[in-house]
């Protein structure tokens, strides 16, 4: 169960998106909504995966969802997202919809997009 000071909203916009192969991550936390975030950011597809960027220029907007996930659930996605590899790293990222008003964060991939292409905003 998730309490005040230890949970944290998670953005999610690829594979552990509900119904996606590492929805299953987030079993026992609370799905919020289906988000949107702000027009700042470049999805590239990593062959079986997505991968976040912030956009230099000529962003979109990105559409996923919105969890509460306590520490616990926090750790293990970490685990999963590769943070200690530097795969991907964990930071804020601001949304249109729904409105909130704590900090909302997601994974950023960390390796070069160069040769990736670009997805678009909804991941598939």
């Amino acid at each position: 169960m998730t309490t005040p000071d230890s949970d944290k909203l998670i953005f999610v916009y690829g594979t552990l998106k509900r119904g996606f192969c590492l929805g299953h991550y987030l079993k026992g936390q609370i799905f919020l909504s289906d988000a949107l975030s702000t027009a700042d950011y470049t999805m590239y597809d990593c062959g079986s995966y997505p991968g976040l960027v912030k956009a230099e220029s000529g962003g979109v907007s990105i559409h996923g969802e919105l969890w509460r996930v306590d520490s616990r659930c926090l750790k293990l996605l970490d685990e999963v997202e590769g943070v200690a590899e530097n795969l991907y790293q964990r930071g804020a990222i601001q949304l249109i919809q729904p409105q909130v008003t704590e900090p909302v964060q997601t994974y950023f991939y960390q390796e070069s997009v160069n040769q990736l292409p670009v997805v678009g905003d909804t991941w598939q």
